[in-house]
């Protein structure tokens, strides 16, 4: 892999690349207090439209804006097609390889996968054994997480299957941008990702086997980090948006309290943990689910989006199998490449890593958000011996990757416009057909040298634009 940095706008030699002329053209004719003024307004209208992320543990206050950065992310129209397909395949193996491993174990049964690696998961749930789910989709709305690396060359960083977020901040950088640079558009054909609601609601309606469905997002609660997303995806979809005591359970149905009377919910898009979903099934402890819920998912008279048990899957010690997923069930190679990555829990692998710590990237398996995790060359002596600690009590609770060369946007920050590093999380709708709407969600690391972009560790984001070659 590649050590450079890959700037998206500008090549090695300086020159801009051929999409990001017309934003170039446009950056260097408009006065920087124009541009300032702009960036004020854009954090106004975040702030009064309540577009927060919730940073647990903060000292300062829970609730934060999250930092939106007027400078967009462009990828031109053909690469989009390569990420498109490669994120299409990507998704379909890992809903083969879900249904497989709840019914008949093929791949585990071929060796392809140790079968301890998924049966001993903390994420395989037993209660999904043989269970026939419509259309045999576990995992509905994904979000896959890529970077770029110094030569240029796209890198599946992670799955998320169980509850991914981020899609309201795509939404929302993208009106926006359209907002405060009308300009902008009418002067090259960006993609538009404005149906992703209806794409969702279609999604979610197609889960189910009924004309008409009601659908219903089921959310945690305000405190939730993601709150703001549950509560926009319900209002963009029309739907309602509620909380485990909203729904109860009856005959085996889960029926919603209105002021009209008990109405029957067919499909939840749930944005709560397995754990949390059914007290009488699993945390028992846990006031945000519904009592019941699962016995009405085993009987077939609710669909849950994403399904209970998805999480085996995007697991980071299963991530290192997902090329072999695609060539089992697919039969076909990989479009897009995964992150070499060393897995603890294998004795010449944790060798490795223990002798090359400070070089290394080391991920818990099930963590997620950017906690948990040691970027060994920005880590102090200290912090490496306690991780180094840390792996040789858990080995198994770990995997190693090199330092990426996260790809660097240009950015605006306190001193004028600089290099940050970024990724990418296209979101994969899996239904009747699988789409992604073009782009995804790009988040910023806005630190200096930072390559940890999660909003939960101070990342910002950026509006994405799929730009037609042609008029670049």
């Amino acid at each position: 892999m590649n050590r450079g940095f890959f700037d998206e706008m500008y090549a090695a030699d300086g020159s801009c690349r051929p999409h990001y002329r017309g934003f170039a053209q446009w950056l260097a004719q408009t006065p920087p207090e124009v541009l300032a003024q702009r960036r004020r307004e854009a954090d106004l209208l975040f702030h009064r439209a309540g577009i927060t992320f919730t940073l647990y543990g903060d000292e300062q206050g829970t609730e934060r804006l999250i930092p939106f950065d007027t400078i967009p992310r462009s990828i031109p129209a053909s690469e989009w097609r390569t990420i498109e397909a490669g994120c299409i395949q990507r998704v379909q193996a890992l809903n083969l390889f879900l249904a497989d491993l709840y019914h008949d174990q093929h791949i585990l049964k071929a060796g392809v996968i140790p079968p301890e690696q998924v049966l001993a998961n903390d994420c395989y749930q037993i209660a999904m054994q043989g269970l026939n789910l419509y259309r045999d989709l576990y995992t509905h709305i994904a979000g896959v997480d890529l970077v770029r690396d110094g030569d240029g060359t796209w890198y599946v960083l992670e799955d998320n299957l169980r509850t991914p977020s981020g899609v309201s901040y795509m939404l929302e950088d993208r009106k926006m941008m359209m907002r405060l640079f009308p300009e902008l558009f009418a002067a090259q054909r960006i993609a538009p990702i404005n149906h992703y609601p209806n794409l969702l609601l279609e999604t979610l309606k197609s889960s189910s086997p009924l004309d008409n469905p009601t659908v219903v997002v089921l959310t945690p609660g305000r405190y939730n980090s993601a709150y703001f997303e549950h509560a926009f995806l319900a209002r963009e979809m029309g739907v309602e948006l509620v909380e485990g005591a909203d729904l109860f359970c009856r005959d085996d149905k889960i029926f919603m309290r209105t002021t009209a009377g008990a109405v029957q919910v067919d499909v939840i898009y749930r944005r709560l943990d397995d754990a949390f979903l059914d007290p009488l099934a699993f945390n028992p402890d846990s006031a945000l689910g519904v009592p019941g819920l699962l016995a009405a998912y085993r009987a077939g008279n609710v669909v849950l989006a994403n399904a209970i048990g998805t999480g085996v899957a995007d697991d980071k010690s299963v991530y290192p199998y997902v090329p072999d997923m695609i060539r089992f069930y697919l039969d076909q190679e990989p479009i897009l490449a995964n992150v070499p990555t060393w897995q603890c829990r294998k004795p010449a692998d944790l060798s490795h890593v223990l002798a090359h710590l400070p070089e290394l990237v080391v991920k818990e398996t099930q963590g997620s958000g950017g906690y948990g995790m040691l970027v060994g060359p920005a880590a102090s002596a200290a912090e490496i011996e306690q991780f180094r600690e840390r792996l040789k009590a858990r080995p198994e609770a770990y995997i190693a990757q090199p330092t990426l060369s996260l790809s660097t946007c240009p950015t605006f920050v306190e001193q004028g416009i600089a290099p940050r590093h970024i990724d990418l999380r296209p979101f994969v709708l899996s239904g009747k057909e699988t789409r992604l709407v073009p782009g995804g969600l790009t988040r910023v690391a806005l630190r200096e040298g930072s390559l940890v972009v999660n909003s939960s560790q101070g990342g910002g984001t950026k509006d994405t634009w799929v730009v037609e070659d042609d008029e670049c």
